[in-house]
């Protein structure tokens, strides 16, 4: 069976936007493939403003969530990242491995500095974790021979990279590093935020107005869905001229299991108002059904975790091994 690697950063609350377009592939994945589905918590540190105790709390939320989705330990293996020493090593590895010009044409790495403040004393305040997460990144995936990570748009030059490192590492040492792929399902659209349909929902926002959270009230949810922006024809269809309609077509698509085309023949004949109260109404579902095992989920993290992080190292420390001998260590 082949392998298959994924992790979502605990920064932030999880959205639907993280569920369609992330944890319900994971779920399905597991079927697959050999997954392995970790916590992100050491990304989480790129940033240079995360808060202990948020952070403390939200890997474990993510890693009960996973369980509370559909995650089965018994076919995949959940771990934290920094439970794993040897993804600290592997970065450095990693990091010594690429070029400054490498790490600067990231586009990620671009968009992200930009916002960042300028300090009085005119040096920029660009975290270095920031410019170094594609080498952890490059890591996390070498780390356990994955030749399969399943990533959005947005982080598929990532793993362009990694796929460049393991060539270049191969060639220069002479190791076997699996060279990946980005998995980009076919189902799971990009789900916009409610207010602003230009842009992604994200767990980032600061405006929780256009997102739905998986831990948030499931009739606050239902409400969003009501106050969505859509447009002032009343007809559904999708359409690049109907960003805020299509939006919502993708985000029933995606929990009834059905194409974004079958939503749009399904209310072709309905005004908004029942339209909306149709995606409201799976919306909320979804949320109270995740919401009722998310708490007996939080007692399983602990066990859950361990257990996943001894499997994990069981690979990554032979190979981490294997490839510092090749390097001369």
């Amino acid at each position: 069976m082949k392998r298959l690697l994924s992790g979502i950063k605990p920064t932030g609350e999880l959205t639907l936007g993280n569920y369609l377009g992330a944890l319900k592939n994971f779920i399905d994945l597991q079927n697959k493939f050999d997954a392995y589905y970790f916590v992100a918590d050491l990304h989480a540190l790129t940033t240079n403003d995360s808060d202990p105790e948020k952070l403390k709390r939200r890997r474990k939320e993510v890693v009960a969530l996973y369980l509370a989705c559909g995650l089965d330990p018994q076919k995949c293996t959940i771990f934290y990242q920094s439970q794993v020493y040897e993804h600290g090593m592997m970065q450095w590895l990693m990091t010594c491995e690429t070029t400054l010009g490498e790490l600067n044409r990231m586009t990620q790495f671009k968009d992200k500095s930009q916002k960042s403040i300028k300090q009085g004393n005119g040096t920029e305040s660009i975290p270095t974790g920031l410019l170094m997460y594609p080498t952890l990144m490059a890591g996390d995936i070498l780390l356990y021979g994955a030749e399969y990570v399943p990533v959005g748009e947005d982080q598929t030059q990532h793993v362009e990279l990694t796929r460049t490192i393991a060539k270049r590492l191969n060639n220069k040492y002479k190791t076997n590093l699996t060279i990946p792929e980005a998995y980009i399902p076919e189902t799971g659209a990009r789900i916009k935020d409610l207010q602003d349909p230009t842009s992604k929902m994200s767990k980032s926002n600061k405006s929780a107005k256009g997102t739905i959270y998986l831990l948030e009230d499931p009739t606050s949810a239902y409400n969003k869905i009501l106050k969505a922006v859509t447009d002032s024809e009343n007809k559904v269809y999708i359409s690049n001229q109907k960003p805020g309609v299509t939006n919502l077509l993708n985000i029933y698509a995606g929990l009834k299991n059905i194409t974004a085309k079958e939503a749009e023949n399904q209310f072709k004949d309905e005004n908004y108002k029942i339209f909306k109260e149709a995606v409201a109404t799976e919306v909320k579902n979804l949320l109270t059904e995740i919401q009722s095992k998310f708490k007996q989920s939080l007692n399983e993290v602990e066990k859950v975790t361990e257990k996943g992080a001894k499997k994990a190292q069981l690979i990554a420390k032979p190979l981490l091994d294997n490839l510092m001998e090749k390097m001369g260590f």
